[in-house]
C-alpha cells in the first residue's frame, strides 16, 4: 500500500501551497534529499580537496551505476558511461562512426537531442533516412523494412525512442526491433529518457547488444547535470570527441615528446570510459546517489512508479472525458494512447492554442508544458488526486475563454 503521505513529506521543499505540479514528465521535483546531496558535495570537496575523486567520486559513480542500470532492467556491471546531456554522449558515440560508410535509420518523432544532430550531420554528407513517426500503429514495423532495405547497402545505425517524448507512447515492441535489428548487424540505440524510473522495458533477447541513453531531470527526480549511456560490454569503439577522463589512468605515464607521438594511436580506458569526456561537476551524482536511495526507501521500484502513473494517467483521461473536454467536436483531442500499455507518464493532449493553455493554467499555479499543438500533463507519485481534479476543472474554465 502506497502512504502517499510519506512521499509528499520527501518533497516539502517543492510542494509549496497553492501550486500543482504536473510537470512530472520534464522536471519532476526533486526530494528534500537531493538539497542535503549538495552540500555533502561540498563538505567532501574541503574535506579531501584534489583526492575527492578517490576518496569519495569514484565510489559514488559505482554506485550510482549499480542503481542506474537496475531501474533499467540491465546487469548492474554493465558499462555505464555518464556526461552532462545525452547530447554530449550522441555526440560520442556518433564520431566513433565513419560517416562516409555508415547508415543512419531514425524516425520524424525523436526528441531535438538526436533529431537536431542528425539533422545536422545529414548537411555533411551523413545519409540519414527518415521513417515516418506518424500513425503510430504500425511503426515498429515501417522502421523494421527500411532497417532492413538499408542494411543491403553497408553498415546501418538504427536509432529511435522506447517512449515518444510528444505523446508519451511506449514502443511495446522494442524486443522484436532489437531482435531483428541484431539479425542484419545494425548497430542500436535507444533513447530510453521518457522511460526510465516510469515504464518497464522488455529488452527481449539482444538487449544486450544496445547502446541506450537516459537521463536523470524527468521521472528519476535527480535534477539537470548527469546522463548516461549503457555500453555493449564488447564495446571497441573509439570516439573522435574524447577527453582526457577516456584514460584516465595514463595521466600519470610520461608523454613521448619525438615526432613519433603523431602515429602513436590514442588509448582508451576499459568498459565505458572510452566514451568519457573530461573534468566533470560531480553534485549530481551527490543528488543521483541520495534520490536512488530515497525511491528503494519508500519501496518504489519501476514497476511500483509504473502502477502509480498508469493509475493517475487514466484517471486525467476519465476526468477529461467526464467534463466534455474530449467530445467529438470539442475542445480537446486526446494525442496518447487510451491503451494503458501504450501510453507512458503523462498525457498529451491537442488544442490549437495550447502554448496559451500553459500560460493559463501557470497563472493559477498549475504547472505543465506544450509542445506545439501538444499540451503535456505529467503527474507524479507526490501529486494527488485532489490536484489533478483541481487542474482539471480549472483547465476547463481556461478553455472556455480561449475558444478559437
Amino acid at each position: 500500500m502506497i502512504d502517499i503521505e510519506s512521499i509528499r513529506r520527501a518533497y516539502a521543499r517543492f510542494l509549496l501551497p497553492g501550486r500543482i505540479l504536473l510537470s512530472g514528465h520534464s522536471h519532476q521535483a526533486w526530494p528534500d534529499v537531493a538539497r542535503d546531496a549538495q552540500l555533502e558535495a561540498f563538505d567532501d570537496a574541503a574535506r579531501f580537496v584534489d583526492e575527492k575523486w578517490e576518496h569519495a567520486v569514484f565510489p559514488l559513480l559505482e554506485e550510482v551505476g549499480r542503481g542506474l542500470q537496475t531501474r533499467m532492467g540491465f546487469p548492474a556491471d554493465d558499462p555505464l558511461a555518464f556526461a552532462e546531456s545525452t547530447h554530449a554522449l550522441l555526440v560520442r558515440l556518433f564520431g566513433s562512426f565513419e560517416h562516409a560508410r555508415v547508415r543512419v535509420v531514425s524516425t520524424t518523432g525523436e526528441f531535438h537531442s538526436l533529431d537536431r544532430q542528425l539533422r545536422r550531420y545529414a548537411e555533411d554528407g551523413l545519409s540519414v533516412v527518415w521513417v515516418p513517426a506518424q500513425p503510430r500503429e504500425g511503426l515498429a514495423q515501417r522502421f523494421l523494412d527500411v532497417v532492413k532495405r538499408e542494411a543491403r547497402s553497408g553498415p546501418v545505425v538504427a536509432a529511435f525512442s522506447a517512449v515518444f517524448f510528444e505523446d508519451a507512447w511506449v514502443q511495446t515492441e522494442l524486443g522484436q526491433l532489437l531482435d531483428e535489428c541484431e539479425r542484419v548487424g545494425a548497430t542500436v540505440i535507444v533513447d530510453a529518457y521518457h522511460a526510465f524510473n516510469a515504464v518497464p522495458l522488455e529488452w527481449g533477447g539482444n538487449g544486450h547488444r544496445a547502446f541506450v541513453v537516459a537521463g536523470g531531470y524527468k521521472y528519476a527526480g535527480i535534477g539537470n547535470g548527469l546522463c548516461w549511456m549503457r555500453i555493449p560490454k564488447d564495446c571497441a569503439l573509439r570516439p573522435r570527441d574524447t577527453g582526457w577522463f577516456a584514460d584516465f589512468s595514463g595521466l600519470s605515464e610520461p608523454r613521448e615528446l619525438s615526432g613519433s607521438v603523431a602515429q602513436r594511436p590514442v588509448r582508451y580506458g576499459a568498459g565505458a570510459a572510452r566514451f568519457a569526456g573530461a573534468t566533470f561537476e560531480t553534485t549530481a551524482f551527490y543528488r543521483a546517489r541520495a534520490v536512488l536511495r530515497h525511491w528503494d526507501r519508500l519501496g518504489l521500484g519501476v514497476g511500483e512508479l509504473r502502477a502509480i502513473s498508469v493509475r493517475q494517467t487514466r484517471y486525467l483521461i476519465d476526468g477529461l472525458r467526464s467534463r466534455g473536454l474530449l467530445d467529438e467536436g470539442g475542445p480537446l483531442e486526446l494525442a496518447s494512447s487510451d491503451d494503458d500499455d501504450r501510453r507512458g507518464a503523462f498525457v498529451s493532449v491537442r488544442h490549437p492554442r495550447a502554448g496559451a493553455v500553459t500560460e493559463a493554467l501557470r497563472a493559477h499555479g498549475i504547472h505543465t508544458d506544450s509542445r506545439g499543438a501538444l499540451l503535456r500533463l505529467g503527474p507524479a507519485p507526490y501529486v494527488l488526486d485532489a490536484e489533478l481534479d483541481r487542474a482539471l476543472d480549472v483547465l476547463a474554465t481556461v478553455l472556455l475563454t480561449l475558444r478559437v
